[in-house]
């Protein structure tokens, strides 16, 4: 699973770490195992009944989409689909159509799959089945934006770099497309199950990929609001503002919400999620010998202060305790560095850390940030080993490249794309 599996653990500068550094990569490995897109899918969807329906549409799109229509396919006889994926290889069936997109920025081979996924939709009658898998990243897959793609490539960036959070991120993506924020509902005539893969913190079933078959929470109000929060309205687009502007004079329709008549016709079911991840990891340890304990599967926040708060909590703790989190931090981009919210946190607690712990943090789809890497791991050595290298930690934390500090250390996390999302997991342990 990890591809740097004997550098990470011989890293260790003594035998205790050693082996909980291999031990944290056999928890880890457990998690993606007990994540896995196929099995969640396949086993959910063979026990569903759909002798009522006469056929069966498949539209699949995010992170762990191949995965999850693989398991669909394997467990319903469909009819035809459309899987948008973010990996170079297609799904094996004549009548599975696979199509190749880009994230977190969209592109234009997005919406060209996205107008396809349409165009099949307008086939389903009334009688039929829609299966509908989403899964993280499904927001800039699934795209089909009421402004100049170009302008919402703009607007994505600022909206990435300024520390708004995923749900926050996803309001403004609802008001600026045709098929966020439920609004796909309205290319369907019949029944639609959506199989859901949270990568949201609570499993806000509106928030996910943006919430396309599920009403919306959120209006042109709050998507105004969080532009002013973070000083971007006058930023963005212009387009961004025309379109926020006639939603809040009425001049375009509100997303769906809760109660409108198409919502009678959609069952949003979540197959998997962050608090599985943790539930994982946990039996893992435990098999493994330790006390383990979940701290929570909803963490948020920037990512430096959650960091500290985790390890300040497992300072608390004795020899032979392990303690699991998960969510979705942000960081505020300050410098020009490279690396994300898993590997920032861990090198803002290096200097916290006791010679017995261990801490790792971890992003489930194997790709953090702007980085080739899942995440990174530390122990109460890993400031020591930095300044016999001559690395001040602090430069790198000041200018965001955590990614560089662990590759110079080898202790980076690099499984390559897991075909999966559930957000971010922390692992901190006693050794």
């Amino acid at each position: 699973m990890f591809r740097n599996y004997l550098d990470i653990v011989n890293n260790g500068r003594t035998e205790e770490l050693r082996k909980g550094r291999k031990d944290i990569l056999s928890i880890l490995s457990s998690v993606l195992e007990a994540i896995d897109p196929y099995r969640i899918t396949f086993n959910y969807l063979k026990n569903r009944d759909f002798s009522d329906c006469d056929d069966i549409y498949l539209l699949a799109f995010g992170k762990a989409s191949l995965r999850m229509a693989e398991g669909a396919i394997d467990a319903v006889d469909i009819k035809e689909g459309i899987v948008i994926t973010t990996e170079n290889r297609k799904v094996e069936k004549d009548n599975i159509r696979t199509f190749q997109g880009d994230h977190p920025i969209p592109t234009e081979r997005n919406i060209e799959a996205t107008e396809e996924a349409l165009k099949m939709i307008e086939r389903c009658k009334e009688k039929d089945m829609l299966i509908v898998l989403i899964s993280g990243g499904g927001s800039s897959l699934l795209c089909k934006p009421r402004i100049p793609l170009e302008d919402m490539q703009k607007l994505t960036e600022l909206l990435l770099k300024c520390g708004a959070d995923i749900k926050e991120i996803n309001t403004l993506r609802k008001h600026l497309s045709y098929v966020k924020g439920g609004q796909l509902l309205r290319f369907v005539k019949c029944n639609v199950l959506s199989c859901i893969i949270s990568d949201v913190v609570g499993d806000p079933v509106d928030s996910i990929a943006s919430g396309p078959t599920a009403p919306d929470t959120s209006t042109f109000h709050d998507a105004r609001e969080i532009l002013i929060k973070y000083d971007l309205w006058n930023k963005v687009p212009s387009s961004v503002r025309d379109i926020i502007q006639k939603g809040l004079n009425g001049q375009i329709e509100e997303t769906p919400k809760a109660g409108d008549r198409i919502f009678q016709r959609v069952e949003n079911v979540i197959i998997a999620n962050n608090e599985l991840a943790c539930r994982a990891a946990k039996r893992k340890a435990e098999e493994l010998g330790y006390r383990a304990e979940i701290i929570s599967s909803t963490l948020t926040g920037d990512a430096r202060v959650a960091g500290k708060k985790l390890v300040e909590y497992l300072s608390s703790k004795s020899r032979g305790d392990v303690i699991v989190s998960g969510g979705e931090t942000t960081v505020k981009v300050r410098g020009k560095g490279k690396g994300g919210r898993n590997q920032e946190m861990v090198l803002s607690v290096i200097d916290k850390l006791e010679k017995d712990m261990l801490f790792v943090s971890f992003a489930t789809d194997g790709v953090d940030g702007n980085s080739d890497a899942a995440g990174a791991v530390a122990d109460g050595y890993t400031r020591i080993r930095a300044e016999e290298m001559g690395l001040d930690f602090r430069k790198y934390l000041e200018n965001n490249d955590s990614y560089h500090f662990f590759k110079e250390l080898g202790d980076l996390l690099i499984t390559g794309k897991t075909g999966t999302n559930v957000m971010d997991v922390q692992i901190g342990m006693r050794c």
